[in-house]
C-alpha cells in the first residue's frame, strides 16, 4: 500500500495529498474547495475537538450557537474587520428556485431577491455582538465566556484538504469582559490552552508569540498565535487567540453598567482553532508508509490481528486482551476477517496509524506470547501475555513521547539565527524552517522581505529576551528577534 505514496523527498505536497485520500481521511467534493471528511478523518476531528471542548469547560466556557447567516449591514460596522474578509465572502442575495421555463431545471427566481444580503459567516464577531448588546447590561453579566462549535465559509482560491478549503469546521470563542487586563488575561489564557492542547495531545511542539500589526486578525489590537514546524520546514499557525479591545463594542454599542452605577464599554477577545490541526497532525508525524497518529488522539489505539485466522483458541486469548485494555480505556479492535491475509491487515493499519499492532497465532499462544508492534519505530517485539496490558499502556504514552521529542528535534535542528540578508535568503533556500532575525518594526520592511523571499514573520516570540541588533534588511536599530519561515 506504501507504494501508492509518493515520497516526501520526491513530492512533499503529493505526499500529503496521497496520505489524505489513501488513509481515509478526506475527499475532493462535488463542491469547487470544499472536501468531504470521512469517518476516520472526523474521528480524529471528534477526539480534538472532545479534548479542547474539556478543556475550554474546565477553564469556564460554555458552548452556544448563533446563525451562520450574517446581514451584510452587520460586517459594515467593523470598518478593518470587513476589509479583513470582504474579498473570502460568500453572499446570499435571493431566497428562492423556480422551474426554468425553458425546461432547462431550475434557476433563481428574481421575484425573490433578499431586501438584505445575507454573508455566510467567515467568522462571528458582527452577529455575536450584535447579540450580546441584548444580554450585557450590568457589571453581574461580565465575563461572559462563551463558545461556537461550527462550520464557516471563506472564499478562498487556492485550496488544500484540511489545510486550507472554502468551508471548514471550527470552534470559534466569544468573550466579554469589564476591564482591558481581564480581556488581555483571557487572549492569553487560550492561546497557553491551544499551545497545551498542541504539546500534550498532538504532540505537535509550537512557538506562542504575538502577530505583527501586519498579520493581526481583521479588527483586532492584539493577535497571540501558535506556529509550528511542517516536516518540510514550512510554519504553520495552529491556532490563534485576539484581543479585539473595545472594537466590536463600540460597532455594536455593547455597554455596562459598572460597580459605581457609570456607563462603560465592554472588552473583547475572540480565538479559534479549525480542522486544519488535522493537517498539522498528518504533516507533523507522518512518513512515507502512512499515517502516523499520536496515541491520545487516535480513533484505534490497538489492533489484534490473528495468524492466520481466527480460531476458538486465539479468540480466548483475545477476549482476555481486550477486556483488560478497555478496562483500562484503551480502544482496541480484533480483526477478524477471513476474507484478507495477515499481511495485507498488517499494511492497512500501518497506512491509517494505528499506534500499536499485536499479532498472535497458534506458536504464540503455545509460548505465552504475543508480537507487537509499534507505528512510529515500526520496531517489532515479542512479549509475554502475563501483563501485556500494563505493558501496552506504557508502550502508548512511550509513543506519545517519541513523536512529540521527534518534532522538537526537528524544529531545533531546523531553527537558525542569522545577522544579514544574504545569510537569511540562503538558510530559507537550502534549509528551511525558523529563521530568527532582528526587524526594524516596520509593515514596510515586513512586506519587502515577503516579496523578495516569500517568508512571513509567523510570531514575536513570548519568550524572546531583549537584544541590540540591526534589520536584516534595513540596518535599523532592532531591539528582539522575531520569526520568520515560509507558512502554509
Amino acid at each position: 500500500m506504501s507504494k501508492e505514496i509518493t515520497s516526501r523527498s520526491e513530492d512533499y505536497s503529493q505526499w500529503y495529498i496521497d496520505i489524505v485520500k489513501k488513509a481515509g481521511l478526506a475527499d475532493n467534493s462535488a463542491v469547487r474547495g470544499c472536501m468531504v471528511i470521512k469517518p476516520h478523518g472526523f474521528a480524529i476531528w471528534e477526539n480534538m475537538k472532545a479534548q479542547l471542548d474539556k478543556m475550554f469547560k474546565e477553564t469556564g466556557h460554555v458552548n452556544a450557537y448563533f446563525p451562520l447567516f450574517i446581514p451584510k449591514s452587520f460586517l459594515s460596522k467593523e470598518a478593518e474587520h470587513v476589509e479583513g474578509f470582504a474579498k473570502e465572502c460568500a453572499v446570499i442575495t435571493h431566497h428562492r428556485l423556480m422551474n426554468d421555463p425553458n425546461g432547462n431545471g431550475v434557476v433563481v427566481d428574481p421575484s425573490a431577491k433578499l431586501e438584505e444580503e445575507l454573508i455566510v459567516r467567515p467568522t462571528s464577531e458582527t452577529i455575536i455582538w450584535h447579540t450580546y448588546k441584548d444580554w450585557i447590561n450590568s457589571y453581574r453579566d461580565l465575563p461572559l465566556l462563551i463558545n461556537q462549535w461550527a462550520n464557516v465559509v471563506r472564499w478562498e482560491m487556492r485550496t488544500r484538504l484540511f489545510l486550507r478549503t472554502a468551508e471548514f469546521l471550527w470552534q470559534e470563542g466569544h468573550t466579554a469582559h469589564a476591564t482591558k487586563n481581564e480581556a488581555v488575561e483571557e487572549a492569553r489564557l487560550m492561546q497557553k490552552i491551544y499551545a497545551q492542547f498542541a504539546e500534550e495531545y498532538m504532540a505537535m511542539p509550537v512557538i506562542q508569540g504575538r502577530k505583527t500589526a501586519n498579520e493581526r486578525f481583521a479588527g483586532a489590537e492584539d493577535t497571540y498565535t501558535i506556529e509550528a514546524l511542517m516536516q518540510d520546514g514550512k510554519a504553520l499557525q495552529a491556532g490563534t487567540s485576539h484581543f479585539l479591545g473595545q472594537n466590536f463594542a463600540k460597532a455594536f454599542d455593547v455597554k455596562f453598567l459598572n460597580q459605581n452605577n457609570k456607563e462603560e464599554l465592554v472588552w473583547a477577545t475572540s480565538w479559534g482553532v479549525s480542522t486544519r490541526l488535522v493537517g498539522g497532525l498528518i504533516m507533523t508525524h507522518s512518513d512515507d508508509q502512512g499515517l502516523v497518529i499520536p496515541p491520545k488522539l487516535a480513533p484505534l489505539q490497538v489492533v489484534i490481528v490473528p495468524i492466520p485466522k481466527p480460531n476458538a483458541e486465539i479468540d480466548e486469548a483475545v477476549e482476555k486482551i481486550m477486556r483488560e485494555l478497555k478496562a483500562k480505556g484503551v480502544s482496541v479492535k480484533y480483526d477478524t476477517d477471513k476474507k484478507k491475509r495477515p499481511g495485507f491487515k498488517f499494511a492497512e493499519y500501518e497506512l491509517i496509524g494505528v499506534p500499536v499492532r499485536l499479532g498472535i497465532g497458534k506458536r504464540d499462544l503455545a509460548n505465552g506470547v504475543v508480537e507487537v508492534a509499534r507505528r512510529d519505530t515500526k520496531e517489532k517485539s515479542s512479549q509475554s501475555l502475563e501483563g501485556i496490558a500494563d505493558y501496552i499502556l506504557q508502550l502508548l504514552d512511550d509513543i506519545q513521547k517519541n513523536l512529540f521529542q521527534r518534532a522538537v528535534d526537528y524544529r531545533t535542528e531546523h531553527t537558525t539565527s542569522v545577522d544579514n540578508f544574504d545569510d537569511f535568503k540562503s538558510v530559507l533556500d537550502s534549509k528551511g524552517g525558523f529563521v530568527s532575525a532582528h526587524w526594524d518594526g516596520t509593515t514596510e520592511t515586513e512586506l519587502k522581505i515577503k516579496e523578495l523571499t516569500k517568508a512571513t514573520i509567523r510570531c514575536i516570540p513570548n519568550d524572546g529576551v531583549p537584544e541590540d541588533g540591526k534589520c536584516i534588511l534595513t540596518g535599523k536599530p532592532s531591539k528582539e528577534r522575531v520569526l520568520f519561515a515560509k507558512a502554509y
